[in-house]
């Protein structure tokens, strides 16, 4: 194989982003395109540059069956987008997803298992990972700069915008919650059901990546819902999770989707080891910043830290997400083509699915203490069966 002959479905805008990418990514040809809404297809194809060869599709199953597509690009926003990763994999297809890699225990066991047992290569595309800070930290933490890592925290808190929560049945048109009296006939769309605490991997993903770990318990707790901002939207405001890893270390993560923010970053993280600390800045004003124990530092330094990585290649200079959007599509690239080993491979990416659902499971269940299964094969698995 000296080219990846990849179809995307889900064509909203972050896929269509990602087509535009693959359509100009050096290693890749784009082959089919699928969503149910045939309205969005035209408008997909037409910035491409050849689009005539490109196959249009409209059922998942026919896409599926397409020879002239040897890998998936999974972009949709669903509560099935697990299970269509595991199809695509028992298809025989390479996938690479979005995040979150799913939404229930169920579907994380059968991506595991459909890329067990048909060998295809799966890539959850989460690009926080690669950013620059956190390429910075993970070698203060190998370095053992920071000491045995003992607590970490973070969040992705903000405000997204109010036309995402609502949309006119059988349609791409989204209803903006201030013109919802003029649409009654609107509907909900996933993400206005959607736990926030399920999108956690673009937390858990760079933080476990710093600290080469995985979760292993998890409980949480949430507001109300509906929304307090918006009780159209059935999101509830804010959910914390509380985590232990299996190198002991304890978390403490919360995500939140209708909490009004000033414009910043709307990610933070901050580390803590038993010989100094780093964190993220925590509005435009601030800086990131660093603290040595044993360096003669009486308070924590500013930092140039950025996630922009100082290392990038040319080609990776305005993909997206500050560059990082590159490296989602070059790492599994070369997996396919190259036969590069992932360095975020799929039980890795697994770490970062089942704590987050395990977390909601938690709320669900009043706060119990959920214990967070390790996904790789081992005494009680062999590969591509369940656990016994």
């Amino acid at each position: 194989m000296d080219e990846i002959r990849i179809g995307l479905t889900g064509l909203g805008p972050r896929g269509r982003h990602w087509l535009k990418m693959l359509d100009n990514f050096n290693g890749y040809r784009v082959t089919a395109i699928c969503d149910p809404l045939t309205e969005l297809h035209e408008q997909s194809l037409e910035p491409l540059k050849d689009p005539d060869p490109i196959a249009v599709y409209d059922k998942y199953e026919d896409f599926l069956n397409d020879d002239n597509v040897d890998a998936v690009a999974l972009t949709v926003r669903c509560w099935e987008q697990g299970a269509l990763a595991a199809q695509a994999l028992e298809a025989g297809k390479h996938v690479n997803s979005e995040v979150p890699a799913a939404h229930t225990m169920e579907d994380c066991w059968r991506i595991v298992l459909a890329a067990e047992r048909s060998g295809k290569v799966y890539q959850l595309g989460e690009q926080r990972r690669h950013s620059g800070e956190f390429a910075a930290w993970r070698e203060l933490v190998r370095d053992g700069k920071l000491g045995k890592i003992t607590f970490c925290e973070g969040q992705y808190i903000g405000y997204k915008e109010s036309y995402r929560y609502h949309r006119l049945p059988g349609t791409a048109q989204f209803v903006p919650i201030e013109d919802l009296p003029n649409h009654p006939e609107a509907e909900p769309t996933w993400i206005n059901r959607m736990p926030p605490i399920h999108y956690l991997p673009h937390e858990l993903s760079p933080i476990l990546m710093v600290l080469d770990d995985r979760v292993i318990e998890v409980t949480a707790m949430s507001t109300r819902s509906p929304s307090y901002i918006h009780e159209e939207i059935q999101q509830p405001d804010i959910q914390l999770a509380i985590m232990k890893t299996a190198k002991d270390t304890l978390m403490r993560l919360a995500v939140a989707y209708t909490q009004p923010t000033p414009p910043r970053d709307n990610h933070w993280c901050h580390i803590m080891g038993t010989k100094g600390s780093v964190e993220l800045a925590r509005s435009l004003k601030d800086s990131p910043k660093l603290w040595l124990a044993d360096a003669q530092m009486h308070d924590h330094a500013e930092v140039d830290w950025k996630p922009q990585r100082t290392d990038a290649p040319a080609e990776a200079r305005g993909s997206g997400h500050s560059d990082t959007d590159y490296y989602i599509h070059a790492t599994f690239r070369d997996a396919l083509l190259h036969g590069v080993p992932q360095e975020f491979d799929l039980y890795q990416a697994m770490d970062t699915a089942a704590p987050a659902i395990l977390a909601s499971e938690s709320i669900a269940q009043g706060s119990k203490l959920m214990h967070v299964p390790d996904f790789r094969p081992g005494p009680n698995r062999r590969k591509g069966e369940m656990p016994r």
